[in-house]
């Protein structure tokens, strides 16, 4: 089975997973907000990634605010960020097997459904 972290208040990750699950997908449901990302999962999606950063949201409403636009970021402060605020996380994030999707693009989310479909 799938799993997916997802923020059940974003609409756009409602709609992804209702896209999925009309096509059959069934997941495993993490919200990361009421459950946080453990260091040890976020470490899992990396490796499948290649890196924090691909993980990494520069969308998050905090991005600016705490001025890391401004800044050099290394992929320990990934890291360290995306664990300390949920929001960082880019989302949706399916991992099913070895397979990682990350995001919502379109491309992603239709690679996806049809990666998972099989």
């Amino acid at each position: 089975m799938s799993k997916i972290f997802h923020l059940s208040t974003c609409s756009t990750c409602s709609k992804i997973i209702k896209q999925a699950e009309e096509a059959g997908i069934k997941f495993e449901k993490q919200d990361i907000k009421t459950e946080q990302i453990s260091a040890a999962e976020l470490e899992a999606m990396m490796k499948l990634a290649g890196s924090y950063e691909a993980l990494f949201s520069r969308r998050s409403q905090k991005f600016r605010p705490m001025g890391l636009h401004e800044k050099n970021l290394t992929e320990n402060d990934y890291k360290e960020l995306i664990l300390q605020e949920y929001t960082f996380l880019k989302r949706p994030v399916v991992i099913s097997g070895e397979k990682i999707f990350v995001g919502n693009s379109p491309k992603v989310v239709e690679e996806m459904v049809e990666k998972l479909k099989q």
